[in-house]
């Protein structure tokens, strides 16, 4: 399975709604294929992504219950909270690159070359700095910190511009031509919630999405 990321002339808003002009053109994806061990609760998640020559821009819209969030902090455990995540290998000797975000907007994301794990994390990985991720810019349609969880329904909506100078770690330089191949997958977790679960783009056979091996395709228009 693969996505089509079209290019735009216009930087779309990371706050704008869901059904507004300036995201019409961005294909939509599902993150629908929720793991056994998840509870009965499968919250609705879309992504939409588009381009332009300094960026990805991407947004997660999710209909869901049972939200939370207690990390404020970047680098803080994200995946813990109502979390969406975007993973993206565009090199395949390179590593990839997991950004986590949670439903109040705070980021995660390390630079990751061999996902094998260890008592401290990953067999060769290395969180992004400050500095590194700054460029970074996420936006949520909810508070920073939402405690307690909130039991009823919520749409909420996260909004992100990856610059692709992010990605020069794994060697990736300039702006990806048309027909360029990246590799990815997409997730949404909330594994302290109420009804935890867990949920992805490309199935993986077992709860860890830290499996490069079974990304899907993302392809630039």
């Amino acid at each position: 399975m693969s996505y089509l990321i079209r290019r735009t002339e216009i930087a779309p808003a990371l706050d704008a709604a869901w059904e507004s002009e300036e995201w019409a053109a961005a294909e939509t994806l599902q993150v629908a294929l929720f793991r056994p061990e998840s509870s009965d609760h499968h919250p609705r998640v879309k992504c939409r992504l588009l381009y332009d020559e300094t960026g990805l821009f991407g947004m997660f819209r999710v209909e869901d219950r049972y939200v939370l969030s207690a990390a404020e902090k970047f680098q803080d455990p994200v995946c813990q909270d109502s979390c969406v995540e975007f993973f993206a290998e565009p090199l395949r000797d390179g590593g990839y690159f997991n950004f986590e975000m949670n439903c109040g907007g705070t980021l995660l994301v390390s630079h990751i070359l061999d996902a094998r794990r260890t008592k401290t994390g990953f067999a060769e990985w290395r969180p992004l700095t400050m500095t590194e991720a700054a460029p970074i810019r996420v936006v949520s349609t909810l508070p920073r910190i939402n405690l307690p969880e909130r039991t009823e329904p919520v749409v909420w909506r996260v909004g992100f511009f990856i610059p692709f100078e992010v990605f020069g770690p794994s060697g990736w330089k300039g702006v990806p031509a048309s027909g360029t191949i990246w590799r990815a997958n997409f997730y949404k977790c909330a594994d302290a919630s109420s009804h935890p679960h867990w949920a992805s783009w490309q199935p993986v056979p077992v709860l860890n999405f830290h499996l490069p091996e079974y990304f899907g395709e993302i392809v630039f228009a």
